[in-house]
């Protein structure tokens, strides 16, 4: 197996490779075999390598939204490292492995407006793209115009590259059809918008400022670990109001949402604060002082930690507010 791989992929083939080296949290055991593939070609051959010793394999971009399991991954992990782009005047086509924040900040230089806020995001396009990763009001939909994706097995067209059309992708928040499917994104296009680059890098330096200010980023984490809270119907509202002291700018807000039809969310990380819960620690994984919705691993915390941490924020929640909070993470070799 070890040597079908070193064929394809020369000394881009790890054994035994810790996850923790891989991952922002910092945490994991062991991955069978960890590969890098730079090209579609080498992707689909490493597949046709772990389908034909019938090895399971998990594909992997940044590792910024991902705990691994400490026992780690019996199996292959194949990091997407397919890192170029183009520019074709407002037109953006990005590798699944080109880092969002990178994107951001050579196409706000370029003069191209709609993805300054991404340079926030500490993921890749491809893993941004199939979770449509957002913050600071912009999501991944919404200048993607399309994806190019390798087909996977359960679809019938496995091993086949399609580009697939936004309207297909079934966006919702941080959801999209791909993450209900086996395929991978191999690149996206963006369709973007002329702007000054001075105002774009000043857009950039103003979202970098408030994301430093606001988040723990002196220790690993997966960034934000839960789905802001959908609020449902009236009803809900006003049970949640009679359970906490909802501020007058977030009820606001709230009710702007509802008169033009979007959803109205709660902020995960307020209402874990209601909760009481940050600087939590179990072990050295702890509920960050700074954002309760970041869990930080400020030691050599276990993937076991952050999991029970996880469930007595979710437990706390249900018990106490009523409501059910959804994470965002994506686990790596847990069974």
């Amino acid at each position: 197996m070890t040597e079908s791989l070193r064929k394809i992929l020369g000394s881009r083939v790890l054994e035994n490779e810790p996850l923790s080296k891989h991952t922002n949290f910092r945490i994991g055991g062991p991955a069978k075999w960890l590969v890098e593939v730079r090209t579609v070609e080498e992707l689909q051959e490493v597949i046709k390598v772990a389908e034909a010793y019938k090895v399971d394999y998990v594909v992997f971009g940044g590792g910024s939204n991902t705990l691994a399991s400490d026992a780690g991954f019996d199996g292959i992990v194949i990091k997407i490292a397919m890192r170029t782009y183009e520019i074709h005047g407002s037109r953006v086509v990005a590798q699944a492995g080109v880092l969002s924040s990178a994107l951001a900040r050579v196409t706000a230089n370029a003069g191209l407006k709609g993805l300054t806020w991404a340079i926030s995001l500490p993921g890749t396009v491809g893993g941004g793209v199939r979770g449509n990763a957002g913050c600071f009001g912009g999501e991944m939909k919404d200048h993607l115009v399309s994806v190019e994706v390798l087909r996977g097995s359960s679809g019938g067209k496995g091993g086949e590259v399609e580009k697939v059309d936004k309207v297909d992708l079934a966006f919702g928040y941080r959801e999209s059809a791909l993450k209900h499917t086996d395929d991978i994104v191999l690149s996206a296009t963006f369709e973007l918008e002329e702007g000054d680059p001075q105002e774009l890098k000043a857009e950039l330096d103003d979202k970098l400022m408030k994301r430093k200010s606001s988040q723990p980023l002196d220790a690993g984490s997966a960034g934000c670990l839960f789905k802001n809270y959908e609020i449902h119907d009236e009803t809900e509202l006003q049970r949640l109001s009679q359970k906490l002291d909802i501020p007058t700018e977030m009820l606001s807000a709230l009710g702007r949402s509802a008169a033009t039809g979007e959803a109205r969310r709660i902020s995960a990380g307020w209402l874990i604060d209601q909760l009481d819960l940050k600087g939590k620690q179990i072990g050295q994984a702890k509920i960050s002082d700074k954002h309760g919705n970041f869990v930080v691993n400020f030691g050599n915390a276990t993937a076991d930690e952050v999991v029970q941490l996880i469930a007595l924020i979710k437990t706390r929640a249900r018990n106490e507010l009523e409501i059910q909070l959804q994470e965002e993470v994506a686990y790596l070799g847990f069974r």
